[in-house]
């Protein structure tokens, strides 16, 4: 009898008290699946591109977009929408292309201007960089410079050349200042509105850690304002050129050289459309080569650093 009670409360089933153990297993595997869940959310799917999905999407574009501006003014040429004088054809541009490369003075017209505009840029990048640490971190020192360096940065760089000719006369000294004085206040700017935007949480942790000083600004502030000190970086350097550019053309002297900006002058001075345009479309694909070749690459490494640059 006793034997048949116990079978029969075996057959119904477990006990109240053991259906808790029993849903367990349960739990832990849909608590480990919304965990799966969220860091597949988090994580960030880094693959190398393919050349050709590159060539596709970056290069494509941009060469299909200048070979339709050289169709537009091929056409208008045609046209006769102007004197030739007025809109050269493409082939005429393309033959002073020619003749400066058989020339020699090509590449020389191109190093003349780049090395002053990556020397002014470093040397502004080096005053920028603690001067908006400066104005950032110090209420006083923001309170008297903040409002100069934002009327800087408005002021055309043109403005600055007349009175850096008389100051420093036609050399290349001349050239820096006028650069410095155009880029400086972007740099600066730059960085300040970087550190404007760190979350006041990474500040308060870094002291914490004793990352004051210094230490804080270089492991904590800097590294936190990159973004924002990246984009000062770009408008520091696009400033940088054409401060170069506006210098270039107004200021000529035989010991200045010949830079795009003098080759630019000198076609209005020979009323040849063929050289302006030479020199104008050297200056814009020195502008996009640096943009391709630095600025793109670093912005590319800070946003997959932050996990914002995502492979879809």
């Amino acid at each position: 009898m006793a034997g048949t009670d116990t079978d029969t409360d075996t057959a119904s089933g477990p006990p109240k008290d053991a259906s808790p153990a029993a849903g367990e297993p349960r739990d832990e595997q849909a608590l480990a699946g919304l965990e799966a869940g969220l860091d597949a959310l988090d994580a960030v799917r880094v693959r190398r591109t393919p050349l050709r999905e590159t060539l596709v999407r970056k290069v494509l574009p941009p060469v299909t977009a200048v070979a339709l501006v050289l169709v537009v003014w091929q056409v208008l040429v045609w046209a006769e929408v102007a004197p030739d004088y007025k809109l050269p054809a493409p082939s005429a541009v393309a033959e002073e292309v020619r003749a400066a490369w058989l020339q020699g003075t090509l590449l020389d017209y191109i190093w003349t201007s780049v090395s002053r505009g990556l020397l002014g840029f470093l040397l502004a990048l080096a005053i920028g960089t603690p001067l908006g640490l400066l104005v950032a971190r110090i209420g006083f020192v923001r309170a008297a410079l903040g409002p100069i360096l934002s009327g800087l940065q408005s002021l055309p760089s043109v403005a600055w050349v007349p009175p850096a000719v008389i100051w420093l006369g036609l050399n290349d000294s001349m050239m820096y200042a006028v650069i410095l004085l155009g880029a400086v206040p972007s740099i600066a700017n730059g960085l300040v509105a970087g550190i404007d935007q760190i979350p006041p949480l990474y500040l308060r942790a870094g002291r914490t850690l004793g990352a004051t000083g210094v230490r804080g600004a270089r492991y904590i502030v800097m590294p936190a304002a990159l973004p924002g000190y990246l984009a000062g970086l770009k408008q520091g350097w696009a400033f940088s050129w054409r401060s170069l550019m506006a210098a270039e053309i107004i200021a000529s002297s035989p010991d200045l050289g010949i830079g795009l900006g003098q080759l630019l002058e000198n076609g209005r001075n020979n009323s040849s459309m063929s050289q302006v345009f030479l020199a104008i479309f050297l200056i814009l694909i020195v502008g996009i080569a640096v943009d391709l070749l630095v600025f793109s690459p670093l912005e590319r490494w800070v946003l997959r650093g932050r996990g914002l640059l995502v492979t879809r």
